[in-house]
């Protein structure tokens, strides 16, 4: 389904613009601004630092906290649509690949949305139409009568052949679970073989999705552990493909006999540094060492784009970025819209 070319793509042209883009993201004194406003004091502030196209448009259907976060995930979409358009030959190969990520996004938004019998429109605020699947296609299967018509229809949709045995699981218990999980490792797997490491850039980019899945992996291991779930139980959850949480690893972690001792196992990974004083977990949640995960992913992304400036790698750092401030700007709009503190707020945060 990705194009192939074996032009070496145009690095330069696109590499200039999404440093230009990235010129533009909000800073840590934006957020701090809008932790003083209302929710509307926020729909005025961000429709004039580049959100102002998508507030106006859905302005006349949408409103407050609907309005802003619709908003944001759509001008993502187009900004990420944009750049793919702009790009070439295995660049092209590489972001198209890389962008399909938001097609198993919306599969879990629309079959999620629709379990909990949510209308049309309340599934198409968290809609991201930035993969292979067009708006228009999405709408299609938000139409569709049950869940089951949805994953066969987005199996077409998506060239993804979906296991009989997975079919079979998710109909024998109703968890969706279970498409999720091979929809998660169907898209990595396909990532990782449209990545072709001719040269050192390449090669560097596919270190970086291993080291994703890694944290992906880690991340998994340790909601599970956190609902009491152990052992195998645990490994058949793991993303193939790590750079170094193989399946030996995988299993001693899922075994430690507490969240604790979990942490012991990981004191020689890369992102230990990244998460290590956050794990107190005295508020007896993982949103401290999830936001430390997400840390030690834009350094990772950061420290290979000066590395190779001219490469895939500034493209996915910045894409990164742009994710993370409509993901910041919506958690300052639900914390304030539910009326928790500023403290709190800023914990919510990933700067």
């Amino acid at each position: 389904m990705f194009r192939r070319n074996v032009k070496k793509g145009n690095y330069a042209y696109t590499v200039a613009r999404v440093k230009a883009k990235k010129s533009l993201l909000l800073k840590e004194e934006d957020y701090s601004k809008m932790m003083m406003m209302t929710v509307p004091e926020i729909s005025r502030y961000i429709s004039e630092v580049g959100y102002n196209k998508e507030m106006t448009d859905l302005a006349g259907r949408l409103s407050g906290i609907n309005l802003l976060e619709h908003a944001t995930y759509e001008n993502m979409a187009k900004v990420f649509s944009t750049i793919l358009t702009a790009s070439e030959g295995e660049l092209y190969g590489m972001v198209q690949a890389y962008l399909t990520k938001w097609d198993i996004w919306n599969m879990k938004v629309i079959l999620r949305g629709k379990s909990y019998g949510l209308d049309a429109d309340g599934i198409k605020e968290d809609l991201v139409p930035a993969g292979s699947i067009s708006a228009e296609s999405l709408d299609k299967l938000i139409a569709l009568d049950s869940n089951d018509d949805v994953i066969t229809n987005f199996a077409r949709m998506a060239h993804v052949n979906i296991p009989q045995e997975v079919l079979s699981a998710y109909k024998a218990n109703g968890n969706l679970g279970e498409i999720e999980d091979f929809l998660d490792k169907f898209h990595y797997e396909r990532l990782v073989e449209s990545i072709e490491p001719s040269t050192r850039p390449v090669r560097l980019f596919l270190d970086y999705i291993k080291k994703e899945i890694d944290v992906k992996n880690f991340e998994t291991i340790l909601k599970l552990k956190f609902e009491g779930i152990f052992g195998e139980a645990v490994v058949k959850y793991m993303i193939p493909g790590g750079k170094h949480i193989d399946s030996k690893l995988a299993l001693q972690m899922a075994n430690a006999e507490t969240v604790e001792a979990l942490f012991s196992e990981i004191s020689e990974l890369g992102f230990y540094e990244d998460i290590k004083d956050s794990f107190n977990l005295k508020d007896n949640t993982l949103r401290g060492v999830v936001a430390g995960l997400k840390k030690y992913e834009i350094e990772q992304a950061r420290k290979f784009s000066r590395l190779y400036p001219l490469s895939v790698i500034p493209v996915i750092d910045y894409m990164i970025h742009k994710e993370i401030e409509v993901n910041n700007i919506r958690a300052v709009a639900r914390g304030i819209d539910s009326g928790l503190d500023r403290e709190t707020v800023k914990g919510l945060l990933v700067i």
